[in-house]
Formats: structure tokens, sequence, C-alpha cells
């Protein structure tokens, strides 16, 4: 179909509709259809203030509950459906059925409505079943009013060749819909994989998120691959589109590659897996999720670092439970120099040893470190199970050290600074002393 053909079916359509137009029984159709809507608007006001939807079903099984509630929202279409079919048969047989066609019209797209939303009622993305909805009506629509074959050949009429490859409007259109089906059925094969893998207790968690981003990259590629080679396009003629692609991706996609190629060797070495909990930088916390491009590590306070898989091979990371889960934890405190460091020593031990969270089968250790300016510095180390909450734990053992000193008469050594002041005139002097 060329440009002018295009011109002559837009005159033919014009010329039909001015012709129909003109008739009074279409404006006789036109006024029972809004009165139509408007009762079924009406009777919807009127249901829905009866039926409570939230409890409706609540005891089916999960596809009946989906179908009752969309019948449930589809109720004005249905009445609107039954109040044209007695309409026509009314004007059916008092007139010309001819004179009746812009109700059949309006009841076939109402009925094509009605399936199509009990179709995508097994859709959960309430975005695609719009889209679905939508779409599949508007074809629908053409096909009911005889209109679908010529707008086909209408888009596809126009047309772009860049190499083999012709692209048209109509074909853009048909690989945009396939592809939207092809990559909800990949979606839903992916989750069912994804929860059986996460069920499997042989896995460690790397790999299986690792099986996963392999299962789902994998399908994604057959999805597309299958909606190119459904509407015709030969993969072997987007060659020509090699080399811009290689080059986008060394320029403009280089950071992405490099922390998707990052993110797979990590879940291959296994040097990082979800729940260990680590230090990049200045950032500590436990890894929550590890994505295509990037991890999430939860610092516990409500924020969540997200870090590029990349950060994570060349720069320095500290895992805590990477092969152990079991941490040192390290306490330095001072006394004066009137205290028994062997006391000193024995009360540490004492309280750490007394600690809930601390490794019975590895007792703690106290060492005098240095004989400091201002006291004696003692440096207390004890092991714990895990890492999570290392800092509560070193502040309960030092909160005990500070009552078992004072219940001792321990001291704890802190600077006092002494200013002296002769005849009014400025300081000429100063002293440090150490309070005992």
């Amino acid at each position: 179909m060329e440009f002018n053909d295009i011109i002559d079916y837009l005159r033919t359509v014009a010329s039909s509709t001015g012709a129909e137009i003109s008739s009074p029984f279409f404006y006789l159709q036109f006024g029972l259809i809004l009165v139509a809507a408007g009762i079924a608007l009406a009777a919807n006001a009127a249901f829905q203030a009866r039926v409570d939807t939230t409890s409706l079903a609540r005891r089916w099984p999960l596809p009946l509950r989906r179908l009752a509630h969309v019948l449930v929202e589809s109720f004005p279409t249905i009445m609107f459906t039954v109040l044209i079919i007695g309409a026509r048969i009314v004007m059916y047989h008092s007139t010309w059925p001819s004179r009746s066609y812009m109700l059949v019209v309006a009841v076939k797209l109402a009925l094509a409505w009605l399936v199509i939303r009990l179709m995508t009622s097994v859709i959960r993305n309430a975005t695609l079943v719009k889209l679905v909805s939508v779409t599949a009506w508007v074809i629908a629509a053409l096909s009911v009013i005889n209109q679908l074959e010529p707008m086909a050949d209408a888009l596809d009429s126009v047309s772009v060749v860049l190499g083999g490859l012709r692209l048209t409007p109509l074909l853009v259109i048909k690989l945009g819909l396939i592809l939207i089906a092809a990559l909800w059925v990949t979606n839903i094969a992916s989750n069912f994989a994804e929860s059986r893998i996460n069920q499997s207790s042989d896995l460690t968690p790397s790999i299986q998120v690792l099986l996963v981003k392999m299962i789902r990259m994998g399908l994604m590629i057959v999805a597309i691959a299958l909606a190119l080679s459904a509407v015709g396009i030969n993969l072997s003629a987007l060659a020509v589109f090699s080399g811009a692609v290689g080059v986008g991706i060394g320029i403009g996609l280089q950071k992405i590659v490099a922390n998707f190629i990052s993110g797979i060797i990590l879940l291959a070495d296994k040097s990082v897996k979800p729940g260990d909990l680590v230090t990049i930088g200045d950032s500590s916390g436990r890894i929550s999720a590890m994505k295509t491009r990037y991890i999430s590590v939860a610092a516990g306070d409500g924020r969540e670092f997200l870090i590029p898989n990349e950060d994570l091979v060349t720069q320095k990371v500290t895992n805590w439970t990477y092969t152990d889960k079991n941490t040192l934890v390290k306490v330095t405190f001072n006394t004066n120099y009137e205290s028994d460091p062997r006391r000193v020593c024995q009360l540490a031990i004492e309280i750490a040893a007394a600690a809930p969270r601390a490794i019975k089968s590895k007792p703690p250790n106290c060492i005098l470190t240095e004989f400091g300016e201002t006291g004696m510095k003692f440096s207390l180390t004890f092991w714990i199970a895990d890492p999570d909450g290392m800092d509560n734990v070193k502040s309960e053992v030092m909160l005990s050290l500070w009552e078992a000193f004072k219940r001792e008469g321990i001291k704890v050594p802190y600077p006092v600074r002494e200013l002296r002041v002769r005849g009014g005139a400025l300081p000429v002097e100063t002293s440090v002393e150490v309070s005992n």
C-alpha cells in the first residue's frame, strides 16, 4: 500500500462515516448507548455498596478468588452488555437490522473487553494488565469494525531498511507484544526456579544467587531470540549493529559490564556471600543481597549501602565471617601506678569470662602493655561467637570493669591542668599533674 492508497482509504472511511452520521438512527443508537452506560454506572454504584469485595470468596482457591474479583469489577460492563443486547433485540424486530449496527458493535466491544479482563486475571502486575488489556482491546475493536487488515497494511507500508533488515511500525508493534508476553513467561519460569533453588539446603547462598542469575539471563536471551524469530527477523541481519554495540559496551557500558563480570567472579570464588559481615572502606554491615550490579550491605541502623561489585574486587574488603565467625574483641584501659597490675589483670579476665557472649572454650587474656606517662596501660582480649553486635559486648565489659575498679579502689588516671598566676600577671608557669 502506497501513500496515495492510504489517502484514498482515509477518504473512503470518512465518506462512509459521514453517511452513517447523517442517518437519524445513528443518534438513536448513540442515545441508547449513553443511557445504557448511565444505567450500568448507577447499578454498579448500588451493587458495590451492597457487596463487601474484601471478604468476597475469601475461602475459595486463589484462581477462583481472582476470577470473582474481576467479575465484580466488571459488573458495569456486564450490565451495559445486557442492556445493549436488549435494545438490539427490540430494534431488530421493529426496524431494519442495519439500523442497529452500532449496537452490535458496542456489544462486541463490551464482550471483547470482558473476555480480555477475564484472561488477564492471571497476571499479577497491574501495569502489565493494563497494557495487555488496552492493546488486545484495540486489536479486537479494529477487527470488529473490519479495519484490522487495512490498518495492518497501512502500518506495514512505511518502512526503513537497515542493512538486510526492513523495519516497519507493524513489525515494531508485533515485536513489542511478543517480547512482553515472552518476558512475562520468562519471569514466571525464573521465579519458579528461584524458589526451588532457594529451598535447596545442599547449595551455599552464593551458589544459589549465581544459579538464579544464570537462569534469569539465559531465559531472557532465549525469550529475545524467540521473539525476534517469531516476527521474521533473521538474527544474522543484526550483524551490522555488532560493531556499534561493541563500541557502546566498550565505552558507554564499561562500568556496567565491569560490575556484572565482578559480580560473577564474587559468586564463583565465594569471597563474600549473603549473610557475611563485611567492612568496605568506611561502610560496615551485613550483606543482605547480591545483585547484578551491586551488593546491598545493611548497616543495622536502617541504612543500606549499595556498593558496586567492582569495588569488592579492586579494593580491600574485611570479611568478618569468611572462614570463621569467631571474633576477637580487644578492650584497652589504664590504671594508676598505685594499683596492683596482677590484681587488675585478674579482675579483667574474670569480668570478660563472665560476659554472656564470651566463648568459654577460649579463655580471655589480659596483659600489661606499657608504663605510660599517666599510668599503666592494659589490653584485655576475649572471643565471641559472632561479630554482630561487637560494640555492645565491648561496652558491657567496660562498664563491668568500671564497677569492679570502684569496688576494689582501683583508680583510672586522668590529666589535670593547673595554672599558677603570680602577682596578677599573665601565666608564666604551667604544670600538668596526674590525679591518682
